[in-house]
């Protein structure tokens, strides 16, 4: 069963190019994991501090996978100090 979620980042009014550069990392290595179905960062036009990743993952053992990858890592030990509040939802994919 595969797994779709969006994580949502506001940045601090002094995070945001920094975020955006860590946040733009992320993307090419990810889609390049196996099961990997989909992943893409946007940045609000209207509400530049705020980021949003939409990823899709064939399974459990493929977003374990994510998790444990090298620049999986090195985003999650450097985004804090730039990023004043940041939450995840489960997504149903229709249709």
């Amino acid at each position: 069963m595969t797994i779709t979620k969006s994580v949502t980042f506001i940045a601090k009014p002094d995070g945001i190019e920094k975020m955006k550069e860590l946040l733009t990392a992320m993307v090419k290595p990810s889609k390049a994991e196996d099961g990997c179905l989909f992943y893409e960062i946007v940045q609000y036009e209207n509400q530049r501090e705020r980021f949003m990743a939409v990823e899709t993952w064939r399974d459990e053992k493929a977003l374990d996978g994510h998790k444990a990858s090298e620049h999986y890592k090195i985003y999650k030990s450097s985004y804090e100090p730039f990023c004043e509040d940041k939450y995840t939802d489960e997504l149903e994919v229709l249709g």
